[in-house]
């Protein structure tokens, strides 16, 4: 990520510029608000950082000007006591947020994680519209396999439903595949299915985003704003990883089951909504109801019609389908083969990532071929190797029966001493926000000095 950091005094300047690339990000550090103009003339970022105080071009001023040059920046104002005022008015001009001097260091990351996910959100908000602008078809799921066809009978018999509906299965089985075939055999397909990944919100951002917020609820809630459930009204809700909600969040979130309303930030008033609830998990619920870490009373509110998504390895004769539908939907109008040695290679995979990984790795063979027919040369050099810290997990286990609590635990921990326990880089490595990952390491008491 980068940033870019004006400030006209040089001690602090140096700091924050030292301490941020510690922490893994691209910093550009100017002196004054004209230098900060020039250097987003010329390059784009995903952060400006800039004291209101300083010569030639104010932090206010840097602010109006920057809008124009680039308009998703996301801008944190940096102030001292006297300027609070300003720094209020600076939101209220489009300023993501402010910080005020003296400021602790994870006071300062917490502001910049908040700002950069958001604007993640944005993007990914801007190209979900424009897919669905593009291309709002009915969602396809193929297979001939046993389970499969176990899976969409239950689908068949729930879809016209109203029921809640929760999803579980492995990472890459294609949980947001099949709420959006629900959906779309439902009632309710003429409205909207919104999903929410309650993993990749930051926990004091997603009461929010769910519930919505009314002007002046917070910093930076220069409008009413509608929450998910409110856009989801007459439509679906996919509460996408709701294991991952916190304690305080699961039981506002087990109220909305209850009553079918809800209380925006900042708002006394109630709102009804309507939308039917489908949750996914790649973890047991009821593992996690057993080790304190969820509600038992959400749990069988959510768990009225559980489906189990079958992994790939429990499909595997579903594989040549999944790979002709690939092959169709990356190869365009070529006519893509595949070789007999090569689909006995992929038979013979057991798919840790599943549909994903399948799909992911069609593509990649299918732009990246020599010719036509694909063949086991085309396959990427690691294709079959374990990730050699889950295979260091395995191949050394802390105890002979690991619990997935302590595997979690070891997991994170290895990820921090292989990154110098640098968190936004362990987040990195091990694919999750990093906002999840100081969560993780609060709850299992994970320090440097342990």
């Amino acid at each position: 990520m980068k940033i870019l950091l004006a400030d006209d005094d040089k001690s602090v300047r140096r700091v924050i510029q030292f301490k941020l690339g510690k922490e893994g990000f691209d910093v550009t550090a100017v002196e004054d608000g004209q230098q900060a103009m020039d250097s987003l003339r010329k390059n784009r970022f995903d952060l400006l950082l800039a004291d209101i105080r300083m010569p030639i071009l104010d932090g206010i001023e840097l602010l109006k000007q920057s809008r124009a040059v680039q308009p998703d920046l996301k801008i944190i104002l940096i102030t001292a006591h006297g300027t609070v005022s300003q720094a209020v008015e600076a939101v209220k001009l489009g300023a993501f947020d402010y910080i005020t001097k003296p400021f602790e260091d994870e006071e300062l990351f917490i502001a910049i994680e908040k700002a950069l996910e958001f604007r993640r959100l944005e993007h990914e908000n801007k190209l979900l519209k424009k897919q669905l602008h593009e291309n709002k078809r009915t969602p396809s799921l193929v297979g001939t396999s046993s389970p499969f066809r176990d899976m969409m009978a239950t689908i068949k018999k729930i879809a016209a439903t109203d029921a809640t509906v929760l999803l579980i299965g492995e990472s890459g089985t294609g949980k947001e595949l099949v709420a959006r075939t629900i959906h779309h055999h439902s009632t309710r397909s003429e409205g909207e299915l919104i999903a929410v990944n309650c993993a990749a919100i930051p926990k004091d951002l997603l009461e929010s985003e769910l519930f919505g917020h009314v002007k002046g609820a917070f910093t930076g809630a220069v409008k009413d704003k509608k929450g998910k459930f409110e856009l989801a009204d007459g439509g679906t809700l996919l509460l996408d990883e709701v294991s991952e909600l916190a304690s305080d969040l699961q039981a506002k979130l087990l109220r909305v089951l209850q009553e079918r309303v809800i209380e925006p930030v900042g708002s006394e008033m109630k709102r009804e909504i309507d939308a039917r609830i489908i949750a996914t998990t790649n973890v047991s619920l009821k593992e996690r109801v057993f080790s304190g870490d969820f509600r038992e009373d959400l749990f069988y509110r959510l768990n009225v019609i559980p489906i189990t998504l079958p992994s790939l390895r429990r499909r595997t004769e579903d594989i040549p389908i999944l790979i002709k539908e690939f092959i169709h939907k990356f190869g365009k109008e070529s006519s893509i083969s595949v070789s007999s040695k090569l689909m006995d290679k992929l038979m013979a995979y057991k798919w840790p990532g599943n549909i994903r990984e399948l799909e992911n790795l069609i593509e990649r063979m299918t732009i990246l071929r020599k010719a036509d027919e694909l063949t086991p040369g085309d396959l990427p050099e690691d294709f079959g190797k374990p990730d050699p810290l889950i295979k260091e997990m395995f191949d050394n286990p802390s105890s002979e029966h690991m619990t997935y609590q302590e595997a979690e635990k070891n997991l994170i921990t290895d990820a921090l001493d292989r990154c110098g326990w640098n968190r936004t880089k362990a987040a990195k490595y091990i694919n999750i926000p990093r906002h999840v990952l100081v969560y993780r390491m609060k709850k299992y008491g994970i320090a440097p000095d342990r």
